[in-house]
């Protein structure tokens, strides 16, 4: 085995909960979110077992949320090792697992309850050394709040070390299609880069957050980011009947990257993220097969300015003032005013 892909829902948490349960000596767990029941407790059960557990935990939202603090006291209380991630990211957003430093899980994915039943969501199972040995090295860092440094030999994408470069040129690289599924798009040389591959006559699907769904002080990058790429030809929609919370892309039906990274200048510079690049050819043809059905099950995005307003009017979203999108929404502010 090299790498294998779960698919959530579809998957269910089976895939991790098992091999949680299969591990015999270390866990190594790193998560931006961490509270659904089944995988706390199938942790601590490892832990009863005589696995040497250590969670790292993103302390607190940038609103000073913090949404991890009763998991924490729930592991501290089983004798699991529980740190905060290093204070030099502004969050640490990735997701993922090392387990017997022999299988690693590059996951989209948080272990809340949502993310496992209602959100489009992927892992990656890498059992590939270079890979597995690098996850491992990077906790190690991490945990102990060292200097990091990514193998260029290495397919993993770690921002802030190389993400942007890896992303670009992997977007570079495609030559017939991309299939993205991200929910933001907001980095200007990504959205460069997604820009001059539509020119280039790459056929661009992008799938999308709807307006209302991104927070307020985001919504200029993110919508202004959609409509260039929407200008330039390239298509973008929204899922129907299911949370889009994956960050996927597929470059030519032939290659992936699969991983916790936002295409956002957050996630670039600021944060700890994790994905990974894989061809292997099952995990390829799943992707294909699960992005063409999510784009039947999609509708296009309404870009324009009544579109615009209607989204964010509907669902009682703000800062539809400051998109400059049209003189009707100005009438209806200045009566207001």
């Amino acid at each position: 085995m090299s790498h294998t892909l779960i698919v959530l829902p579809d998957d269910t948490a089976k895939p991790i909960t098992d091999a949680i349960d299969g591990a015999v000596r270390k866990l190594n767990i790193r998560m931006f979110l961490f509270t659904d029941p089944t995988l706390i407790n199938v942790v601590i059960a490892a832990k009863r077992r005589g696995v040497h557990v250590r969670v790292m935990l993103n302390p607190a939202r940038r609103s000073g949320e913090n949404e991890n603090e009763e998991s924490r006291k729930t592991l501290e209380a089983a004798g699991i090792e529980v740190r905060d991630s290093s204070p030099k990211f502004a969050l640490t957003h990735q997701k993922s697992m090392v387990i017997d430093e022999t299988t690693g899980f590059v996951e989209s994915l948080n272990w809340e309850t949502r993310d496992l039943t209602e959100t489009r969501d992927y892992a990656v199972v890498t059992t590939h050394k270079i890979e597995v040995d690098e996850m491992v090295k990077c906790f190690e860092a991490d945990w102990h709040q060292k200097k990091f440094e990514p193998d260029p030999k290495s397919p993993l994408i770690w921002c802030p070390d190389n993400g942007r470069d890896r992303i670009a040129a992997f977007i570079d690289s495609a030559k017939k299609s991309l299939w993205l599924q991200n929910e933001r798009y907001q980095d200007t040389v990504i959205i460069e880069r997604l820009v001059q591959a539509a020119n280039r006559g790459v056929k661009v699907h992008i799938m999308a957050r709807p307006p209302h769904k991104l927070k307020k002080e985001k919504l200029v990058e993110a919508v202004g980011g959609l409509r260039i790429m929407h200008d330039v030809g390239a298509k973008v929609h929204k899922l129907k009947h299911l949370k889009l919370h994956g960050k996927m892309l597929l470059a030519d039906e032939e290659r992936a990257v699969v991983g916790s990274i936002n295409l956002a200048p957050g996630s670039f510079d600021a944060r700890r993220e994790l994905a990974v690049q894989t061809d292997a050819g099952h995990v390829i043809r799943r992707l294909i097969k699960v992005t063409h059905e999510d784009w039947e099950n999609s509708r296009p995005l309404d870009l324009s300015d009544e579109g615009l307003l209607a989204d964010l009017e509907k669902h009682g979203a703000e800062g539809a003032d400051k998109l400059a999108i049209g003189g009707d929404h100005d009438k209806k502010k200045n009566s207001k005013d």
